[in-house]
């Protein structure tokens, strides 16, 4: 027969103790210990960031080596139509030609092509900064390499969009039927690479909304939608002519490669104290360092009784 201890059972742990709970090989304690003690966000540090990235985004985007190079984007965007050709898929000019029986519809999809890509990014990144700041870390990181990815793609493959390419049956629609701006506008010449067009970073940057936003929307037709957000953008791109649909591959490789790179910046700046530790059940967690990066030690769990 089995007897307590010497000296009497053990003490049941207090009330609101952890006990045997753990993320990962990490008590559930020392974890929040972690996060406790992690750099906190600040909302105009990361005003500053994306102010700062985006400008030196927009100068070498704008007036990077691909701007001048007008025959090597021509070359490119014959060898995309070939290929595209080659795999039974071009179909780009097709289906624009279908719905410019409908100008005003076409008119919406500029304005479309020429917002959205801004608005709904910046609204998903106050929405996470501000809701779900667990995740906020490494889908910043991910964006921010996805758009550093692109500007190689823009920097050493200049491509020529199809509404520049009238002898292939393009329209230019934004120039034909009108939007909130033009790229022959005065500004908006100045400042705009035409050729930039590979990878697409709408269907980048729509593809990572969906990815964003989704966990957050408990209706299903609110789901439906962000799921459909991405193929609504590829279908923008393409009836305005804006981009074929290998930009939007193009799109979606450069997406996944910025999530491998985010997914490992935030590893290693979380598991050295240098943001904030994520959700652990997010996909860029660093549960198993909660403890590391910090100068909280592991809170011991007692032993069960018996």
């Amino acid at each position: 027969m089995t007897g307590a201890p010497a000296g009497g059972p053990e003490p049941a742990p207090p009330a609101g103790d952890e006990v045997d709970t753990e993320v990962g090989d990490v008590p559930v304690a020392a974890h929040r210990a972690g996060r406790d003690r992690s750099p906190r966000l600040r909302w105009w540090r990361e005003v500053v960031y994306i102010l700062a990235f985006y400008s030196v985004y927009s100068f070498i985007r704008n007036k990077g080596v691909a701007t001048g190079s007008v025959a090597l984007a021509r070359r490119h965007a014959v060898e995309v139509i070939d290929l595209e050709q080659r795999l039974g898929s071009f179909r780009e000019e097709s289906i624009q030609d279908w719905f410019l029986r409908w100008p005003d519809f076409v008119k919406f999809w500029n304005v479309f092509y020429g917002t959205a890509h801004f608005v709904v990014t910046v609204v998903a990144l106050v929405y996470m900064f501000r809701h779900m700041s667990d995740r906020y870390a490494l889908w910043r990181n991910t964006l921010a390499f996805t758009t550093g990815l692109a500007l190689i793609g823009f920097a050493f493959y200049p491509l020529m969009p199809p509404r520049l390419l009238p002898s292939y049956g393009f329209v230019d629609t934004l120039k034909e039927l009108g939007g909130l701006w033009s790229f022959d506008s005065g500004a908006v010449a100045k400042v705009s690479n035409q050729y930039a067009a590979m990878p697409s970073l709408h269907f980048a940057w729509s593809s990572w909304c969906a990815f964003v936003l989704y966990p957050a929307l408990r209706r299903p037709w609110a789901r439906a939608v962000m799921l459909a957000y991405p193929f609504i953008t590829l279908f923008a791109i393409v009836v305005t002519a804006n981009h074929y649909w290998l930009d939007a591959a193009g799109g979606a490789v450069t997406l996944a490669a910025g999530f491998v790179l985010g997914r490992a910046l935030t590893r290693f700046l979380c598991a050295r104290g240098m943001q904030p530790v994520p959700a652990p059940d997010d996909e860029g967690d660093c549960a198993g360092d909660a403890g590391t990066g910090t100068d909280t030690d592991p809170v011991p769990v007692p032993a069960p009784e018996g």
